[in-house]
């Protein structure tokens, strides 16, 4: 049996899936070309999944630095 984060990680659209700490057990990265799109992943994917109670969208509008973001969600590989 394929655990949440790997449900989550399957979903069309979810790029990489984290399990992190704090007031969320999952971060998914989507990555879309529309955000037409991104309610779709959103209400249609990742919320339909068992085990998803409730889910919080926040949408990036600006990358950095692609090493920053690596580092950011790095687990010491």
């Amino acid at each position: 049996m394929q655990t949440l984060g790997g449900l989550i990680a399957d979903v069309q659209g979810v790029s990489e899936c984290y399990s992190v700490t704090g007031a969320w057990d999952f971060v998914a990265i989507v990555r879309i070309h529309s955000h037409d799109r991104l309610a779709s992943v959103v209400q249609s994917g990742i919320a339909q999944l068992p085990g998803v109670t409730r889910t919080q969208t926040m949408v990036a509008f600006e990358t950095f630095s692609q090493h920053d973001l690596e580092a950011m969600f790095s687990v010491g590989e």
